[in-house]
């Protein structure tokens, strides 16, 4: 890079920043944080290996996913992203739990204002004995209003970054 200030990789190895450094692209002077964590986790030998080895146009896909990855692993050094993945499936896990719950009190609610067991003449008056069930049948499907605690309190738990899973 000559005539401009060096990239950021060769400002913190302190070395001179060539006209072919793989690193100035991908880390520019104004940013120095960004490649001060890669280099503390990947260390600046292995980026550029990894840089040198992908073609031209996948390394600031490539650069891009080891900042977030180094960022994570700051945060969380023994799971890195996977632990903020893990995490995030395990509330999507919890939300369509809670989702079920409802849809299922719904449906409930809807079948109590709506009767759908025959009354007794509707009985006589088929031949088909299918449509036989007994007069308390709805009671049956009455879930209590607190069946979304129980599986709301089963659920909590502590995630690996020491929040709860469900709040």
């Amino acid at each position: 890079m000559v005539g401009t200030s060096p990239c950021a990789s060769c400002k913190l190895l302190r070395r001179r920043c060539a006209k072919d450094c793989i690193f100035a692209p991908y880390f520019p002077s104004d940013d120095p944080h960004k490649f001060a964590i890669v280099h503390k986790v990947f260390g600046a030998s292995n980026v550029s290996k990894m840089l040198q080895e992908l073609p031209v146009h996948q390394r600031a896909d490539a650069v891009s996913s080891l900042v977030y990855e180094a960022n994570a692993r700051m945060r969380d050094p023994v799971y890195g992203c996977v632990g903020a993945i893990s995490y995030l499936q395990n509330q999507v896990s919890e939300l369509q739990m809670q989702l079920a719950v409802a849809q299922a009190e719904i449906l409930c609610i809807q079948m109590q204002h709506e009767p759908t067991v025959p009354t007794p003449q509707q009985i006589l008056d088929t031949d088909e004995k299918s449509y036989f069930l007994p007069n308390n049948f709805p009671q049956y499907l009455n879930f209590p209003s607190s069946s979304s605690n129980v599986i709301h309190d089963s659920l909590k738990r502590e995630s690996i970054f020491g929040h709860d899973m469900v709040s």
